[in-house]
């Protein structure tokens, strides 16, 4: 199940040496490029285009924090999103009501810089996120990894919004 990591030759870990994520992810990217087989049989220019496709996946999984943590998670057959698993804190769910209520106020009144500042509020949410989800993976405490992935689905998705508000 460690595909991913193997594929790029990294641990299978939470805290990435991007650097080498992003070099390996271009020495691949080129090495199966689908129009470097253009001369290639039918069978190997399929090939490629699996390839391709799956090292473009596994970089956007590995890449994204939120991702690669559910997915290290299924390494240890916990699926973080799971349908089941929908509780969550009342603090965090009234802390998103609440970012939430402050976006649709600053669109309706056309008001970007208390965008931008709601941006930089959850940009800074999720670096803790991030901090906490490694020390969760560091002391393989899964079931709070697996909570904050979900937490870390909200925030990207209101940061999401919020991108699509700039």
């Amino acid at each position: 199940m460690s595909q991913y990591f193997d594929l790029f030759r990294l641990p299978p870990v939470f805290d990435l040496d991007t650097g080498q994520l992003e070099q390996s992810y271009r020495d691949l990217s080129a090495r199966f490029h689908p129009d470097k087989f253009a001369a290639a049989s039918s069978f190997e220019q399929k090939q490629a285009v699996m390839m391709s496709a799956t090292v473009n996946e596994a970089y956007r999984t590995l890449k994204n924090p939120i991702d690669r943590a559910s997915y290290l998670l299924k390494m240890q057959n916990i699926d973080a999103d799971a349908p089941e698993h929908t509780a969550f804190a009342p603090e965090f769910l009234m802390q998103q009501m609440e970012w939430r209520e402050t976006l649709m106020e600053a669109q309706m009144e056309h008001n970007q810089a208390a965008v931008a500042d709601l941006d930089r509020e959850i940009q800074n949410e999720q670096e803790s996120l991030f901090a906490a989800l490694s020390l969760a993976f560091q002391e393989t405490d899964y079931e709070n990894a697996a909570q904050l992935v979900r937490q870390g689905r909200f925030l990207n998705k209101l940061r999401s919004e919020i991108s699509a508000a700039l």
